[in-house]
């Protein structure tokens, strides 16, 4: 469940009193949403356009509570985004974040666009969206229980950016390995390119050299 949101940019100002007052916010939020939201101090203007803008914003996290994908922890969206473009953005990214934390192939068929590019594309791994789809498969054999955890994700332009958390159990097989149950726990970086409410391209990073490790295969 989402921790925080925070709104950024040139437009917009402190709108909590306002939006509690007119319990705006009853339409389109949980209770656990309404104890955890944080608003940015930075903004400056009064406008009524703004004040659209951001209220829109909040109903991205329904998006993702209403068809149950994962949510992360804190979200950033530029305040700036037009709401339409921000949703899309939003729920591509939680559909992909979902993929990775269940293994359900059908999760990243919505989120990848047909002509997905992987721009670090790791080697042996095809590209498009048959890429990950393989990756997540032959992962899941090592570490069946592999979960994710979103801590942070940013909006802005085109771009999603998503610090990972991975943890797991090394309980299956990884290459001639057989793993003895030994935990898993590494971080990653995802930015995604969206284009038409898929993601078109994602650079990544993951924490192999710990990976590596705690699967046994590099020495500590």
């Amino acid at each position: 469940m989402t921790k925080h949101l925070q709104l950024f940019g040139k437009t917009g100002y402190a709108l909590w009193s306002i939006i509690t007052e007119s319990k705006m916010l009853d339409s389109v939020l949980t209770p656990t949403h309404k104890e955890s939201i944080m608003f940015c101090k930075s903004f400056q203007s009064r406008s009524s356009k703004a004040i659209v803008a951001l209220i829109a914003s909040l109903v991205t996290l329904q998006a993702g509570a209403t068809d149950n994908l994962l949510q992360p922890r804190h979200i950033s969206i530029e305040a700036s985004l037009p709401v339409a473009q921000a949703q899309q953005q939003v729920l591509a990214a939680e559909r992909y974040y979902s993929f990775w934390n269940t293994g359900e192939a059908h999760y990243a068929e919505a989120a990848l666009a047909p002509d997905f590019i992987d721009t670090n594309l790791p080697a042996g791994r095809p590209q498009g969206p048959r890429g990950p789809i393989l990756a997540s498969k032959g992962f899941r054999a090592a570490v069946p229980d592999l979960k994710l955890e979103v801590e942070e994700m940013i909006v802005a332009g085109d771009k999603v950016v998503g610090r990972l958390h991975f943890t797991g159990h090394f309980s299956g097989s990884f290459g001639d390995r057989q793993g003895d149950g030994r935990t898993i726990d590494f971080m990653a970086v995802d930015i995604y390119t969206v284009r038409n409410g898929r993601i078109a391209e994602n650079w990544h990073m993951e924490d192999n050299l710990s990976l590596m490790q705690q699967l046994g295969i590099v020495a500590r």
